[in-house]
């Protein structure tokens, strides 16, 4: 990385901001980020950014508006203060799950969001494990989905479980949980389960052979971790052994962590998109960093190189 790029954060996810730029030997760009005394959002870039190639790292995590509010407000600023090209890199891209209209009158945030970055002045985007794939289809500017399988394989290959069976939590995962069994050399099982509301789910049936193995379910997302538990303990229930998760993001809202805490889940590996905070951390959590995975990206994107090797 050469003297032409600048890095900048707001605060959502410093930690993982400083960890990207100790991996590239840089220095975080200097940037006021806080707030007027009514609650408005107050930035000010405090280097010269004219003729640069910056990249804001923000994830739209836990309070969503206000990070969302501060990456846009970031981007304007360094717009205006001319510099040549802003990628918006969000670690986790929130407001994904509305990414259709499955029912009548409601909206499709995840295009509103992805209008918003563009018209706050990014030129590319860097995520990682979207909720939906089709979401990149929501841009008229480049986007770079990066996916976080390697490294949690090469993690799970350190821990040499045997006899282990990939799981997806739902017909819709099965295209990343299939990523993890091809690496891992492992079978493939689905929970096939019924969605009671919005946060609630049912399980009726395990596609698969679970019995006298060990499950390891993949997902992109654990929120209140209702359907994670349920799952693990339908697998439990089929006479699956030992039985751990691997989750990008997570979220982790409301009872989440008593859910977990509560669970027949032996682990739950995540990646650092989302901060753990004093509250959200727990013995049966294991945290897996994406910064060297970003920071290669970041350095690929900045010197015009390919970055599909870091997909293999």
């Amino acid at each position: 990385m050469n003297k032409t790029a600048a890095i900048f954060t707001g605060n959502s996810n410093p930690a993982l901001a400083r960890e990207i730029v100790k991996y590239l030997r840089m220095h975080l760009g200097k940037a006021l980020v806080t707030s007027f005394s009514e609650g408005e959002i107050r930035v000010k870039i405090e280097e010269n950014v004219r003729g640069k190639d910056v990249f804001v790292i923000q994830s739209t995590c836990t309070p969503p508006n206000k990070n969302l509010m501060e990456l846009l407000i970031m981007m304007d600023a360094l717009r205006r203060a001319s510099a040549d090209r802003i990628t918006a890199v969000l670690p986790f891209f929130g407001y994904a799950r509305q990414d259709r209209k499955d029912q009548p009158r409601v909206p499709i945030t995840a295009k509103l969001v992805a209008n918003l970055l563009t018209t706050a002045g990014a030129d590319r985007i860097l995520t990682i494990d979207l909720h939906a794939g089709q979401i990149q289809g929501f841009f008229d500017i480049p986007m770079d989905h990066l996916f976080a399988v390697t490294t949690f394989v090469d993690y799970f290959n350190s821990l040499k479980v045997k006899n282990l069976v990939v799981v997806s939590p739902d017909v819709g995962g099965i295209k990343m949980a299939r990523a993890y069994a091809k690496r891992l050399h492992s079978p493939l099982a689905i929970v096939d389960k019924r969605r009671i509301s919005g946060e609630d789910t049912e399980v009726m049936n395990i596609l698969g052979e679970v019995k006298g193995m060990n499950a390891l379910i993949i997902d992109d997302i654990v929120a209140t971790a209702g359907s994670l538990v349920e799952a693990a303990n339908a697998l439990k229930k089929a006479g699956a052994k030992d039985v751990y998760a691997a989750i990008t993001h997570p979220v982790l809202s409301g009872p989440a962590i008593k859910r977990i805490d509560n669970s027949s889940l032996k682990k739950v590996f995540v990646t650092n998109t989302i901060p753990l905070d004093n509250g959200k951390r727990h013995r049966k959590i294991k945290v897996q960093s994406i910064g060297p995975l970003l920071a290669e990206a970041i350095k690929r994107i900045h010197n015009e190189e390919s970055i599909s090797s870091l997909f293999v």
